[in-house]
């Protein structure tokens, strides 16, 4: 069960020494049907994270018809055309502590940038390694991330003279979103 809502209390129980967390929901009609079955479990995984709002899937699924569409205007494969525009706009990986991550190897900058698994660019270089700045998969972002990287990419294929949704389809697509 996944519900949206607020923390609202915390006490401490005397006998078993164990904090009870109270949350106020906003999904009645779950919690009304799923509630039995989770009490009689003995052990319930449980997390709780600050709420951000997903981008739509069909914000994804459009920044993808956009980058097919470079990557044929460019001449280019797919992947790269996917990891220039990630790391034009999308979001850097940040680490446990807030720093931006880093990837140091010895794989040469053309095979870095077919990659599907890593989205990164080049920021140094040594005489035997390449460090290169890591950015999140666009899977990951929420809402605003995910239209910055559209208006980014929109803004891209019209340079190149691909045709794009008009402003208003954008306007509805982000309104879906609720940006």
């Amino acid at each position: 069960m996944e519900l949206t809502g607020k923390a609202v209390g915390a006490s401490l129980d005397f006998d078993t020494k164990h904090f009870r967390i109270t949350f106020e929901v906003n999904e009645n009609d779950v919690v009304k049907n799923e509630y039995d079955k989770l009490k009689g479990y003995e052990k319930l995984k449980i997390k709780a994270v600050r709420y951000t709002q997903r981008r739509s899937l069909d914000a994804n699924a459009y920044f993808h018809v956009l980058v097919g569409k470079i990557a044929d205007v460019l001449t280019i494969s797919k992947a790269k055309a996917k990891n220039v525009l990630i790391c034009k706009y999308g979001q850097p990986q940040l680490l446990p502590d807030g720093k931006i991550m880093v990837y140091k190897t010895n794989a040469p900058e053309a095979f870095m940038w077919e990659q599907e698994a890593i989205h990164c660019i080049p920021v140094k270089y040594e005489e035997k390694a390449t460090f290169y700045k890591v950015y999140r998969g666009s899977h990951t972002y929420d809402t605003k991330e995910m239209s910055l990287l559209i208006d980014g990419t929109v803004a891209d294929a019209k340079e190149l003279g691909i045709e794009t949704i008009t402003p208003a389809e954008i306007a509805e697509m982000k309104e879906r979103w609720g940006v």
